[in-house]
């Protein structure tokens, strides 16, 4: 298996990626709009648009920015929408594999353990994470309904601020056009999936429904999951103005087969102990919002949206044999309003100018409740909090273009927060801590010197500050806390060459002061602090298409996050790997047309180990190199059959973590084989 893994580690570098597939004529809509020539972005697969207008996007954004197509979403066969990230460059995965508790992804250094969650969620531009950071409203959304995934890295971004500390990531979702798309599925551990996605668009007017399903037994012994999910969406095209409404509902029912020793994952990574028999739980999701994109005048046009999101979480877990099981019961209504301005005047000693200003509030009413059980039967309450929380901030950014080749996009955001806790096993309030107005600069710069040629850089501050009971001053804290401020910069150069070269290298470091994460297991939703923290690393990503027919891209991370200053109380720490955080990322993939109708793809992710612990004294784990492959033929132009080989190298890899005594392993997948057929009208 080492042979294995270094072979393919290596064939990544150059291997390829999926082919940006034309539209045929059964495709609805028009290909995404071309890109300036200062554009940083590379796309992986192709994208099409099938509304009258183009969601607003990172294109203004000078700094890495990587779009996955919709083609390539929509075929994939994955238990939870977060696993979709594969497909992108410098993403690292964390798969807990525990029910409705999956997994995250997270970039930039930082780790998908939920302590300290640093990318903003956006769906259709609607903020979507919990309190926490964390992204459980990222499983309303499955495949087929996926037009585009943005992930925008860095500090530079003004757009967004709360959880913006690493980045942020839209998905797009099909809006607009006349189609109808199903796709079923059905392959190991017992699963089936269904998926409809429908359009029907009539002078102006257009509607989109989903209808999606997924049940499966799992790999593991107890690990049974069924979703359901809804959403429809409903825009008409006024002319010099669009408004829409979309609503989406999720429920889901989940087994957790929960984690193993050391000794028991090697020799049967399938089983569940006794312990885990009730270990599970359900979740509802629900996701509202109104949205209106209006051209006021010929130079000023506006995007508003305004939002309501739900999430009930009801969770029964046992870690290990030593620890009771707990109930976690988790209830969150999050809603508020987005608004934008972008004016593009006419300057005659200019190429282009655009100023654009933003403001948006977020509103979150919270109750987090945990309970110690006995096979589902309270013994003991142990938390008990309701707290709200209203985030509000704006920003205002100016494109300037002196000439075709040159772009300086200067930014400055700032934001607010309010809010109080009621604990109410102790019958007390708490106010938040006053983080005060928090600063974030930015500043981008981008060169064309030569066709094809940029050269970018850029700088900007994020902030992070406490999630749950963290944000509130309870005691023993009496004095305000200052936010964690995040100070970032990229260097990079993107060169293009046709259609069928296309490169991109970024140098990168981001500096945080009092970071701070959550103790995951703490009844009071307390937090540690980790001290200030560096974290820097080199991106470097290649797309090929030789030959019709060939497409290859390859893509290598190296991240490099350490604790620069400890906590007073833990100095040993002082510059000790942050825990969690592979310094390895590699990804690539092949796509081949060999014959009419025909179309076989392989591609794969994997990354080296990581520390279990701030302390560094428990080892190294999580190494891993997954392999997928997909043959797919065209029966006739509206029905395609595919299979699809998950693990393919059958790789035995696991999630795992340290509880204070032992290590505790969450296997993933062994190899498995899917089969599809997909009906387009």
């Amino acid at each position: 298996m080492t042979l294995f893994r270094t072979a393919a580690c290596a064939a990544f570098v150059v291997a390829a990626c999926p082919a940006a597939a034309q539209p045929s004529d059964r495709d609805v809509g028009r290909e995404r709009s071309v890109t300036p020539a200062t554009d940083t972005s590379l796309t992986v697969g192709s994208v099409v648009v099938t509304g009258t207008r183009v969601p607003r996007s990172g294109d203004d954004v000078l700094t890495s920015v990587d779009v996955l197509g919709g083609d390539l979403a929509q075929r994939q066969s994955v238990d939870n929408t977060w696993e979709l990230f594969a497909r992108l460059p410098g993403v690292t995965l964390t798969d807990f594999s525990q029910g409705n508790t999956s997994g995250r992804f997270s970039i930039r250094g930082f780790n998908g353990e939920g302590e300290i969650n640093a990318v903003k969620l956006l769906i259709d531009g609607v903020p979507s994470n919990a309190n926490d950071g964390g992204m459980v409203f990222i499983d309303m959304v499955m495949p087929l309904d996926i037009a585009a995934v943005e992930l925008v890295r860095g500090t530079a971004d003004p757009r967004y601020g709360l959880h913006n500390i690493a980045g942020n990531a839209n998905i797009l979702t099909r809006i607009g056009g006349t189609y109808l798309d199903a796709r079923a599925l059905a392959g190991a551990f017992g699963t089936y999936e269904g998926q409809v996605s429908a359009g029907l668009e009539r002078g102006g007017f257009s509607q989109n429904y989903f209808v999606g399903y997924r049940d499966t037994d799992g790999f593991r012994e107890h690990a049974d999951l069924r979703r359901a999910n809804l959403a429809g969406k409903w825009f008409y095209d006024l002319g010099n103005a669009r408004i829409g409404a979309i609503a989406r509902y999720s429920t889901a029912k989940a087994q957790e087969p929960g984690y193993l020793t050391s000794r028991d994952n090697a020799e049967d990574r399938s089983t569940s102990y006794a312990i885990s028999e009730t270990d599970g739980g359900k979740r509802r999701l629900g996701e509202y919002s109104l949205h209106l994109d209006a051209d006021v005048a010929s130079e000023l046009s506006l995007t508003a949206k305004a939002y309501v999101t739900t999430q009930f979480d009801d969770r029964y877990v046992r870690f290990s044999a030593s620890v009771p099981q707990q109930r976690r019961l988790t209830e969150e209504t999050q809603y508020g309003g987005l608004l934008t301005l972008h004016y593009r005047p006419e300057v005659a000693f200019l190429h282009r100018l655009g100023i654009e200003a933003g403001a948006d509030v977020q509103v979150q009413d919270n109750e987090s409740r945990r309970w110690l059980t006995e096979r589902r039967v309270a013994t003991r309450q142990t938390r008990d909090q309701a707290f709200d929380l209203t985030v509000y901030g704006g920003y205002v950014q100016a494109v300037i273009e002196p000439t075709e080749w040159l772009k300086i996009t200067p930014g400055w955001r700032v934001d607010r927060v309010s809010g109080e806790l009621e604990d109410g096993l102790a019958g007390t309030r708490y106010a938040v801590n006053d983080y005060g107005t928090i600063s974030q600069p930015k500043l981008s710069l981008a060169v064309t010197p030569l066709a094809g040629l940029t050269a970018y850089a850029n700088y900007g501050r994020t902030f992070q500050m406490g999630a749950g009971s963290g944000a509130y001053k309870v005691p023993p804290r009496t004095t305000d806390l200052a936010p964690s401020i995040n100070t970032g910069w990229e260097a990079g150069v993107k060169y293009t060459h046709g259609d069928w070269l296309e490169g991109r290298i970024a140098l990168w470091r981001q500096t945080a002061t009092g970071e701070i994460k959550r103790r995951l297991n703490d009844p009071n939703g307390d937090f540690d602090n980790l001290g200030e923290t560096r974290r820097q690393g080199i991106d470097v990503q290649l797309n090929l298409t030789p030959l019709a027919g060939v497409s290859l891209w390859g893509a290598y991370s190296y991240q490099h996050a350490r604790i620069r200053t400890p906590d007073p109380a833990t100095p040993a720490q002082a510059g000790n790997w942050i825990d969690h955080v592979p310094q390895n990322l590699f990804s690539g993939g092949l796509d081949l047309v060999p014959a009419a109708r025909w179309r076989l793809s392989l591609w794969g992710n994997g990354q080296s180990s990581y520390e279990l612990t701030a302390s560094n004294d428990r080892g190294r784990f999580g190494a891993y190199v997954v392999l997928t492959g997909e043959v797919a033929f065209e029966v006739t132009p509206q029905v395609e059959l595919s299979a699809q080989v998950k693990n393919l190298g059958n790789e035995r890899y696991e999630y795992v973590w340290w509880d204070g005594t032992q290590l505790l392993h969450a296997p993933a997948d062994p190899r498995a084989l899917y089969g599809a057929v997909r009906l387009r009208f």
